[in-house]
């Protein structure tokens, strides 16, 4: 059984599609690019589809992962294309690699996040966030099923910054409107309980009275391994394509090595 796991992105409308919807589109895909899936067991078989830490109905992202099995094994990058063509524009299949390490949820410890603030000076947002950062607590409230639930969000941000020139700080986000606005970066480690961007809009206008007239438009810009040191996110796919290249490697290696003496 083929493991296949890929990167796919929510842009534009489709941004405000739940995990759910998401879900049965691609499984639609699934069928119309005729993947041999492996299925589950039982009753009520199943395709073989591992979804990881979907990001929240209404933000963008260029960066969620899941994993698929496969019954007959396939090309990833072929499958990718296949998958992105039978997906709506927005959902778009953009990274494949075949797994050949273990634990690809385990490195999904935290997310790059970009919270364009429209109708928001960026001196005040900048204000806000220094305040933030020298907070030593930051409890915000979350309705929950259970009621409301306060926390502090604090400890999971690792860095949280006004850039200047935001293109500077890595690849840009998928943005529904150019209109003027102050735009933050957002480094969040993935804790119990989550701290979700809206989290630390929340303690922005606690810590600052820092209140946008209009929703924050939210993207996720990244999400894998936090590197502490640096407190960068590095990318979760890196080891499988690692372990391929080495892979490729050893047999390239093999193919070329002289035949011992005396083989016929």
């Amino acid at each position: 059984m083929q493991r296949i796991r890929l990167r796919y992105t929510k842009r534009g409308r489709l941004r405000f599609t739940s995990h759910r919807d998401f879900q049965r589109a691609f499984e639609r895909a699934l069928r119309r690019a005729e993947v041999p899936m492996a299925y589950s067991a039982g009753f009520t078989p199943h395709p073989k589809v591992s979804y990881a830490n979907a990001a929240p109905t209404g933000t963008g992202s260029e960066a969620e992962y899941l994993e698929i099995a496969l019954a007959a094994p396939r090309d990833p990058e072929t499958l990718r294309a296949l998958l992105d063509e039978s997906l709506p524009p927005g959902l778009d299949i953009v990274d494949a690699v075949e797994a050949r390490t273990s634990g690809l949820a385990d490195r999904l410890t935290a997310s790059v996040w970009e919270l364009r603030l429209a109708g928001v000076d960026p001196l005040d947002a900048a204000r806000a966030v220094e305040a933030f950062t020298k907070a030593d607590t930051v409890e915000v409230q979350r309705m929950t099923k259970n009621g409301v639930r306060t926390f502090d969000a604090r400890p999971a941000v690792v860095r949280l910054e006004s850039p200047p020139s935001p293109e500077t700080h890595g690849s840009p986000a998928d943005r529904p409107t150019d209109q003027p606005c102050a735009i933050l970066r957002l480094v969040v480690r993935h804790v119990t309980p989550a701290v979700r961007p809206d989290d630390v809009l929340s303690g922005l206008r606690a810590v600052a009275d820092l209140a946008p007239p209009v929703p924050a438009a939210v993207t996720r810009l990244a999400q894998g391994l936090l590197d502490e040191e640096t407190g960068t996110v590095t990318d979760p796919l890196a080891p499988d394509r690692d372990a391929a290249e080495a892979l490729r490697a050893t047999a390239a290696a093999a193919a070329t090595a002289p035949a011992p003496e005396g083989s016929a």
